[in-house]
């Protein structure tokens, strides 16, 4: 078989199937990967979301029979919204990142991959394969380079010269040998912006982040938010997007290829204060079809607290106080405590004497701790009256 022919046709079909770009590289071992994966998990630079045995993302022949090569495909995103929402006086919204809008990039890129899947295997009907998006084993950034979609720039993302930084990536491995791209070039020169503007430093600049300290993974965890990162997030209450934002590829680069794509403006920009009542069933009518909902309701939730006392919303503090009062969840009275601490302007005996009252009742540690820290804030401002 002509498998040169062959690519020539699933090229030109990708294009018909709403796949932005295609690449392909051989299954050979990723081991130039293999110091820096050490020197990272070394480091405690993980996280617990990447895929734990090492060999299997490096060697795709541990999780593939007899692998021959690697399509490597992505889609790209839009990076601003055509609608938004209504603005009202005094409703605050919050704000998910762009990597997040539309329908669940997983299911899109699946969708995708499925379907040229089935277009591979009518011409070649014994052909396997092994489609993969963001959680399997290789790293899509990886493949993607190697496969010549575009390079990884010093934020670790996947920069392409037609859209930007702004793709979902995903991988097939496949036993047809297809002959393989030039890999890509890294082309960042010595522009240092998104390690520059890297609120927390979490961009190391050689393609590496030490992503515990990343905002993006900070708003996607379940426990307290350290409060060095609480003011740092703004108003966003999943992801980041500020290293894409400041770099000079990304410079009017905006594409809406795909419908599902499309911000919904309730969804992606919320008000924040219906989200602290949220019921479970609302929650998923209104989030669920995001990327950014996978972690549940709990963690953003948090973040629309953090989000509100960074807009020193003094609206909000009746619904804080409730939520102190009867929330079951000790991270959400905690942070709901923290919050009222960094609006409150004035400290009245009444407020006081309520914290005084909820540190008597509080039997969560860290909760208690978070408590004491904001009556005693508060109480610092009662002096200074």
């Amino acid at each position: 078989m002509d498998f040169a022919a062959l690519k020539a046709e699933i090229i030109e079909e990708s294009k018909k199937l709403g796949i932005d770009k295609l690449g392909f590289t051989t299954a050979e071992p990723f081991e130039y990967m293999l110091e820096s994966l050490k020197e990272q998990h070394a480091k405690g630079h993980t996280v617990g979301f990447e895929h734990p045995v090492l060999d299997e993302r490096i060697y795709p022949d541990r999780i593939f029979d007899n692998p021959q090569a690697i399509l490597s495909i992505a889609l790209a995103y839009p990076s601003k919204m055509t609608e938004k929402a209504e603005r009202v006086r005094g409703e605050r919204r919050g704000n998910f990142s762009r990597a997040s809008w539309g329908t669940d990039y997983h299911v899109i890129l699946r969708e995708r991959m499925d379907r040229l899947v089935a277009f591979i295997q009518e011409k070649v009907p014994d052909a396997r394969f092994k489609p993969m998006v963001d959680t399997g084993e290789l790293i899509d950034t990886v493949v993607a380079q190697r496969a010549g979609l575009g390079f990884i720039g010093r934020n670790g993302l996947l920069i392409t010269r037609e859209f930007g930084s702004y793709v979902y990536l995903g991988e097939i491995i496949t036993d047809i040998p297809f002959p393989a791209d030039e890999p890509g070039v890294f082309g960042c020169g010595e522009c240092t912006r998104c390690v520059d503007f890297c609120p927390t430093g979490a961009i190391l600049g050689n393609g590496q982040l030490n992503p515990n300290i990343c905002l993006s993974y900070q708003t996607q965890t379940k426990g307290y938010m350290p409060e060095e990162y609480r003011q740092k997030i703004g108003h966003v209450i999943y992801g980041c997007d500020i290293c894409q934002q400041v770099c000079p590829y990304n410079r009017g680069m905006d594409h809406h290829l795909h419908p599902e794509m499309e911000p919904e403006p309730e969804s992606v920009t919320p008000v924040l204060q219906p989200m602290l009542t949220i019921s479970n069933r609302e929650f998923k009518e209104q989030f669920g079809h995001l990327a950014g909902s996978w972690r549940g309701k709990k963690p953003l939730q948090r973040n629309a607290v953090i989000a509100l006392a960074n807009y020193r919303d003094r609206t909000a503090i009746p619904e804080l106080l409730r939520m102190i009062e009867q929330d079951p969840r000790p991270v959400l009275r905690g942070t709901a405590a923290w919050a009222i601490a960094e609006i409150v302007r004035e400290a009245n005996p009444e407020l006081l004497a309520f914290f005084s009252e909820r540190l008597i009742i509080e039997t969560d540690e860290e909760t208690k701790a978070e408590m004491e820290k904001a009556y005693l804030k508060i109480l610092e401002i009662k002096e200074k009256e």
